[in-house]
């Protein structure tokens, strides 16, 4: 995307100027999207970006900016703007790449996608997208459908003043159906979201009608469902998008973003236990086709699978370049970042509860009154401490060891490091769903996922 000339003078006048590291990080990234209401199309865009970061490490410290402009004269101005920054102005070598000989790695194609995203026209894609509506009309009671497709493709360069030179292409594809399903007494709401790192081949992984047919179950069971109870019992966690809790309450807690700054709870802990002795927990960026997955991070590091507690004991965290420089701790390939307009931070990618051995009907014996949280929703956590409080999309109520009706309007409020210690069972069958994830460098396509688990005791906010 770059001549190599002008990567190592940039990099070179860089570290000419002060800096002890100088990284560069340049993309290309078409979006495409399409989305369907009710059979007519609303809504189908395409758009190029593309653009430069520029980051300079003094120490821990850093300086970071962008430019769409990547023109020599624009690149070679944003870095003496940037020197300028840390008072070393004038003292920035006319020319020069500081003597850099580039170490090109190349991506091996662990992600490359069947069918590529221009392969196909846009009446396969809204074909597609209907179908996905049909699917989805399954009783009288479905009032309207919308159904989406995104499509991501993504062009990396990442060089450093070390003499990395990594190149990478991401490919990523969702498709998206919304249910909504009315009576005469009122109104609810079904989702289905599938997406992985592929490109067309999303709809024969996913066949669309099944897509739109499980947002309708969802938007059906909820319209007949009784409001959820309240109070602290035991509750069986789905799998899948199930994660979400410990995604948001947990896994953030184990970012060097936090733990460098001592703002997580779960700081200066590792060797020790922290979770139950059942639950290993894995942030993985090698996942095969994985929706949070790449050959390299936003640094030019290759990624990994970071076990981070293993039989309830911390063994990592996650770690970007800075917090390696923080903590002393080594980089785990964590580096992302939204787009070149983010400097990278330690972010998850595809992170899971590992399975265990408890057969799934194990998991429901011997409760007497509890809560089956099949398919979770959004909700807020406060950072450092885990605290949390989810939405339960679809549950139902366990009553003598059996799953009996459904309720509606759930909340799961509890603190992520606690109610991970308090999980006494995890059946076999993982299963990752994708999402996107908010923080300090943006939002970033992420998987979590989790078997079906027992949570001994945690609070349910309802309405009953």
């Amino acid at each position: 995307m770059l001549a190599e000339a002008l990567v190592g003078e940039v990099l070179g006048r860089a570290r000419s100027g002060g800096a002890d590291f100088a990284e560069l990080y340049v993309e290309r990234w078409r979006r495409r999207g399409m989305r369907v209401l009710n059979g007519e199309v609303k809504e189908a865009t395409s758009g190029l970006e593309y653009g430069a970061g520029l980051r300079l490490f003094y120490g821990s410290e850093v300086v970071y900016a962008y430019t769409n402009d990547l023109t020599p004269q624009s690149l070679l101005e944003l870095t003496e703007t940037l020197v300028r920054l840390k008072g070393m102005a004038g003292q920035v070598e006319a020319s020069g790449t500081g003597g850099l000989d580039f170490r090109k790695q190349i991506p091996r194609g662990l992600h490359t996608p069947l069918i590529p995203l221009g392969a196909k026209d846009k009446r396969y894609r809204l074909e597609r997208l209907l179908e996905a509506e049909s699917g989805a009309r399954i009783a009288p009671q479905i009032k309207q459908v919308q159904s989406s497709l995104t499509e991501w493709e993504q062009e990396v360069l990442v060089a450093n003043s070390t003499g990395a030179w990594v190149e990478d292409r991401r490919i990523r594809s969702r498709v998206n159906v919304l249910a909504i399903a009315q009576d005469d007494f009122g109104t609810q709401t079904g989702t289905s979201g599938p997406g992985l790192s592929v490109g067309l081949e999303i709809f024969d992984l996913y066949p669309p009608a099944s897509v739109g047919r499980k947002a309708a179950q969802q938007a059906l069971t909820n319209l007949r469902a009784k409001p959820a109870p309240a109070g602290t019992m035991p509750v069986v966690i789905g799998n899948a998008f199930g994660g979400v809790i410990f995604h948001e309450a947990l896994g953030h807690l184990l970012e060097t973003t936090s733990v460098a700054k001592k703002a997580s709870v779960l700081s200066d802990k590792l060797g020790e236990k922290v979770a139950s002795e059942c639950v290993t927990y894995i942030d993985d960026g090698t996942t095969p086709h994985g929706w949070g997955s790449s050959e390299f991070d936003d640094e030019g590091l290759p990624t990994e699978r970071t076990v981070l507690i293993e039989n309830g004991v911390l063994k990592s965290y996650m770690v970007d370049r800075w917090g390696a420089e923080r903590t002393g701790l080594r980089p785990t390939g964590s580096g992302r970042r939204q787009d070149y307009t983010f400097a990278p931070t330690s972010r998850m990618r595809n992170t899971f509860i590992a399975p265990g051995d408890t057969p799934l009907d194990k998991l429901f014996e011997g409760i007497e009154y509890g809560l089956y949280a099949k398919d979770m929703g959004g909700g807020q956590v406060k950072p450092g401490s885990g605290e949390y409080n989810f939405g339960v999309k679809e549950a139902y109520i366990i009553r003598h060891g059996r799953i009996e009706e459904p309720v509606r309007g759930a909340m799961l409020v509890g603190k992520g490091p606690q109610s991970i210690q308090k999980i006494v069972a995890v059946s076999s069958d993982l299963e990752t769903a994708p999402g996107m994830c908010g923080s300090l460098s943006g939002s970033l396509p992420v998987e979590v996922g989790q078997p079906h688990l027992l949570i001994s005791e945690i609070v349910v906010g309802g309405q009953a």
